[in-house]
């Protein structure tokens, strides 16, 4: 992986880029000018990271550009102010004060969702397997600006942590947040999606297994939460009661901790 800047950066855009690259192991190099192109045909390396003052962008041959974005969380959130109401919300029961842990971080749409849900007095880890995408949704949520106060406000909140959800869920005690959730990516593609698909590219496709989830209500206080394709079969596979099954191709399973 390359990692550069945007032209004419600044001291902080470059440091940034420095520290990046590092911490992907990728290499460093000075933009001096020149365009992605010309880069990439010196360097003779498809997969550029690129650091700007606003965002990161991640660039790869056949692949869309990678980016942090709220995603449909925006729009659930604008929701949520007017009074409205959210499926998971629902669903998970997440409220006020309560902690989560989402083990598919992703973009953190739904980590973002719970943030607002859980305010200041919760708190919400987001495990995300990928490097550079937790990475890249890392800055994205420190300094994206959405406009609105308390979203920003539960951006900055969440506690985005690097590594697969079975190597960090085994070393989290008993009973140390009121719900786990998993959003594992579908197999069966969802159409309406297709804005994910830089990040589906990126993303593991394990399947979730039995002693993942034994941890995971281990963990839970009181519920495991799993979104999966309505015609996946992990519901019944993995011992997940049907929370909400519609006409959707999207539907949650339940695991109520007593």
């Amino acid at each position: 992986m390359i990692v550069t800047t945007t032209d004419k950066p600044t001291e902080a855009t470059s440091r940034k880029a420095i520290e990046l690259a590092a911490e992907l192991e990728g290499r460093y190099v000075v933009r001096s000018g020149r365009t992605i192109n010309a880069i990439v045909a010196k360097e003779r390396d498809d997969e550029i990271l690129i650091v700007g003052p606003r965002d990161i962008r991640l660039l790869q041959e056949g692949i869309p550009p990678f980016f942090y974005h709220p995603s449909m969380a925006l729009v659930r959130l604008k929701r949520l102010l007017t009074g409205g109401n959210d499926t998971l919300l629902d669903v998970s029961g997440v409220s006020e004060g309560d902690e989560v842990v989402d083990c598919t971080a992703g973009l953190c749409a739904d980590a973002l969702v719970f943030s607002y849900a859980a305010g200041p007095a919760g708190r919400v880890v987001a495990l995300e397997a990928s490097p550079v995408v937790h990475a890249l949704v890392r800055e994205g949520l420190r300094a994206y600006e959405s406009g609105i106060a308390q979203v920003d406000a539960a951006m900055r909140t969440i506690d985005t942590r690097r590594g697969p959800y079975q190597e960090l869920l085994p070393a989290m005690p008993d009973k140390s947040a009121d719900v786990v959730y998993f959003d594992p990516m579908f197999e069966r593609a969802v159409r309406s999606s297709s804005g994910l698909e830089p990040l589906r590219a990126r993303a593991r496709h394990d399947a979730l297994d039995p002693e993942t989830v034994r941890h995971a209500t281990r963990i839970a206080r009181k519920k495991v939460v799993l979104k999966d394709h309505r015609a996946s079969g992990q519901f019944e596979r993995l011992g997940f009661r049907p929370a909400r099954l519609s006409a959707s191709s999207v539907a949650y399973g339940v695991i109520d901790v007593d």
